[in-house]
């Protein structure tokens, strides 16, 4: 039994365990789309939003914010013929630490969850797995 078939078509998930070719792979052969952005490097807020209009491709007009990247998500767009359409999303390397600390980090989950119950409403699945950087010590 492959993961993406015993989740729910809205989630959003640490990575922790997971081998991210194998979702890869189970998201292609189910016809889901991939999607990936790398945040390693980013330390702080406007770093990540950089990397994911970067790693997402997402329009020039992408406002850098939160508000934006829930449009510009909810814009995006399943592969056309797939059976059960669906998104796939893995965001890796999200940093811990002061320029992103932890209210920043779940202003960013609560934005993907509210993404993919809007899909969800719209019979699209939309999965997001993530994975942290290592933690950076506080500045002193």
């Amino acid at each position: 039994m492959s993961v993406l078939s015993t989740l729910p078509p809205a989630a959003v998930l640490p990575l922790e365990g997971l081998d991210a070719r194998a979702l890869r792979a189970e998201a292609a052969a189910s016809g889901q789309r991939w999607l990936q952005a790398d945040c390693a490097g980013a330390t702080t807020k406007a770093e990540v939003m950089a990397a994911l209009a970067s790693g997402l491709r997402l329009p020039a007009y992408f406002g850098g914010n939160l508000d934006a990247l829930y449009d510009c998500l909810t814009d995006l767009k399943p592969r056309r013929g797939a059976a059960a359409p669906g998104l796939v999303l893995l965001l890796e390397g999200l940093p811990q630490g002061d320029g992103f600390d932890a209210s920043q980090h779940e202003a960013l989950m609560e934005v993907l969850r509210d993404a993919a119950d809007d899909f969800a409403g719209r019979g699209i699945g939309f999965r997001v797995f993530y994975a942290l950087s290592a933690a950076r010590p506080a500045s002193p």
